[in-house]
């Protein structure tokens, strides 16, 4: 794994956020690896998920590395730690002016608000054009938003299990999440609930059958008995729900959801010069459904943007861009070869 050529934390100022609060003080932790270039030609931009942080090379090796989708030999890479996080950047565990964390005060962030802040860090890194925006999940959600913000800053938009709003069923899915941590006697068991309710979404019924079936847990239990063990697939989410309680911080979880549930671009008209776009849809997801990434790209090139439709085939659902980057690396490959000739020659 590699590490960043730079780590460090922008301070950049006062946010006018789309609640209409101000958030003063505002800082972005901002990761990257390789060196840019002046004219931006070989920077690429990695907006992350749900949970994920500024160095996208610890979560997504596959894309980002030596003999990778985007080498830091060749490119330079950035990631930040979006707004309302708790890896790095302003968020609910950010002291607020009073000296105490913000906590449950801290306001309503949007997508256009992550976006914003991350324009502003970069340009005081003196980072104003990028190759390629690209993202899974809310990094996909993220990567349009740039393309609406500012279309002549992209050369080409990669959103992954992702598209151009958010669904009801999705927004369905984050309130009972964020309602588990609500109402649990404990902030970390509601954690770890949410999570729980997140990797059902996450994942296909074909794989949990593949992977888990109705297996007595691997580890513990007599597998002789038919009641009262766990079965595979509870201690599955027992771990899951574990882990991630030791990570995520409760409020970053409802601020960063609700996020989400926010996001819509459909009633938005695409600036021109405009980005190339590549969405990629995945056949087994059904939390970003393929067929509404294939409309969202369908409307861009409706709008006069070269923008294309491609399918990572999986059974892992909405997770397989995390767990088969190998494959997701495979797809988008043939869509950046002029960048790849452009930057080998550049």
């Amino acid at each position: 794994m590699i590490a960043p050529s730079l780590e460090r934390d922008v301070p950049i100022g006062s946010l006018a956020l789309d609640c209409g609060v101000t958030l003063p003080d505002v800082v972005q932790r901002v990761s990257i690896y390789g060196e840019p270039r002046a004219d931006g030609s070989n920077m690429v931009l990695v907006n992350h998920a749900l949970t994920g942080s500024s160095r996208v090379a610890e979560w997504w090796g596959e894309i980002v590395g030596e003999g990778k989708l985007f080498d830091p030999r060749t490119f330079a890479v950035a990631g930040i730690n979006v707004l309302g996080s708790c890896y790095g950047s302003t968020g609910p565990a950010t002291p607020a002016p009073g000296g105490r964390p913000y906590g449950a005060t801290f306001p309503v962030v949007s997508v256009g608000d992550m976006v914003r802040a991350q324009r502003r860090a970069l340009e005081i890194l003196g980072l104003q054009r990028f190759a390629v925006v690209i993202g899974g999940s809310l990094g996909g959600m993220q990567a349009i938003e740039w393309a609406m913000q500012a279309p002549g800053a992209v050369g080409h938009v990669i959103a992954v299990g992702a598209y151009d709003h958010f669904s009801t069923m999705g927004i369905a899915l984050n309130a009972v999440a964020r309602e588990a941590i609500r109402v649990a006697r404990t902030p970390q068991q509601g954690v770890e609930l949410a999570r729980k309710i997140a990797m059902l979404t996450y994942k296909s019924e074909a794989l949990f059958a593949h992977r888990h079936g109705r297996k007595f847990d691997r580890k513990g239990g007599d597998p002789t008995k038919r009641t009262g063990d766990r079965f595979d697939i509870e201690g599955y989410l027992d771990h899951q729900g574990a882990l991630f309680s030791t990570r995520m911080v409760p409020e970053a979880y409802l601020t960063i959801t609700r996020a989400m549930d926010l996001f819509e671009t459909r009633d938005r008209k695409l600036g021109f010069p405009a980005p190339r776009f590549t969405f990629a849809g995945i056949s087994s997801d059904w939390l970003f459904l393929p067929e509404y990434v294939r409309a969202a790209a369908a409307r861009f090139a409706a709008e006069g943007a070269d923008s294309a439709y491609v399918e990572l085939r999986s059974d892992h659902g909405h997770d397989a861009f995390l767990a088969e980057p190998e494959h997701l690396r495979g797809l988008l490959a043939p869509r950046l070869r002029d960048l790849y000739e452009a930057a080998a020659t550049g």
